[in-house]
């Protein structure tokens, strides 16, 4: 089993660094994969990150000396949980990056925490509403309204359905928050490798639909996907672990205002994103949501 400490100190100058490095990985992201999409396919991409983690993880997990989780109820928490956290939002976002801008992708991404709140209300016991989590939801809510633009939800496009599939990308990011409340009590390392086991096998039908064998990309695209399946899927699943065994999910929590930041800045810096005035308005609106609804939560 896995060491959890029982007591946690003040955070430290080195607990912020992993916190800011995990998010500069997790913000990258958004980048990497408009890079990676326009030659891998959305689902290919997906599968391909999964399987090369997958690798890394089991490596890891071997390393530790712990083994696959076994038992059925926790293997069909493992399927859910990798299909909401991996296949189904790995897929969603790569479709929705075909067209959607890396830095507007990482803002709707920042709503995950607001959706897991009105999650937890259905279905835990422990994580109620109050007016502070309510205000929270309804300002991420107006955020998400503004950046995709009240005339593009009255008409829906191309792009504004793209932009809608990130927002379920995100949905299915809470979803999988509550999910994972079940495996809690596991070693950590052995379900993080066994989620990316169940990806990698719910994902070989999918590929297919792509036909990834008739692709040829290039040395740019194949870099991409290796950042994507080396740094925020393997790494960054590894590093969620020390963040959380040092100081807590609370603290950890405070990565989602630091990850569409940054994916903002990734956007800007490489692929030389400009934001609207809207785009702006709504990450404001939407990161005030979050810090209200953490409020929320110390209550």
């Amino acid at each position: 089993m896995d060491h959890i400490p029982t007591a946690k100190q003040s955070p430290t100058l080195s607990d912020y660094a992993w916190l800011f490095g995990l998010a500069l990985m997790f913000g990258s992201s958004f980048t990497f994969t408009s890079i990676a999409v326009q030659e891998i396919p959305p689902i290919t991409l997906a599968a391909l990150r999964v399987v090369i983690a997958m690798v890394i993880l089991l490596m890891v997990m071997k390393f530790y000396g712990q083994i696959l989780p076994i038992g059925k109820r926790v293997w069909g928490f493992v399927f859910a949980s990798a299909f909401f956290g991996n296949v189904l939002p790995f897929s969603l976002i790569g479709w929705g990056q075909l067209k959607v801008d890396a830095g507007l992708a990482a803002i709707f991404m920042a709503i995950m925490p607001l959706v897991t709140i009105m999650l937890a209300q259905f279905y835990t016991k422990d994580e109620r509403l109050n007016r502070y989590k309510v205000m929270g939801v309804v300002l991420g809510l107006i955020g998400v309204a503004v950046l995709i633009g009240i005339d593009a939800l009255s008409a829906v496009g191309d792009e504004t359905l793209r932009q809608l599939a990130i927002v379920l990308a995100a949905t299915c990011y809470a979803v999988n928050a509550i999910i994972t409340k079940e495996l809690v009590g596991h070693p950590r390392k052995s379900i993080m490798a066994a989620l990316m086991v169940a990806a990698a096998i719910i994902f070989v039908p999918l590929v297919l639909i792509e036909q990834p064998w008739s692709i040829r990309p290039s040395a740019a695209a194949n870099l991409s996907l290796l950042v994507l399946a080396v740094g925020p899927t393997a790494l960054g699943t590894l590093m969620i672990l020390v963040i959380i065994d040092r100081q807590g999910a609370s603290f950890f929590g405070q990565i989602n205002f630091l990850i569409p930041i940054f994916g903002v800045i990734f956007g800007v810096l490489f692929l030389g994103e400009r934001l609207s005035a809207n785009a702006w308005l709504a990450m404001a609106l939407i990161l005030f949501g979050v810090a209200l609804s953490r409020r929320g939560n110390q209550r």
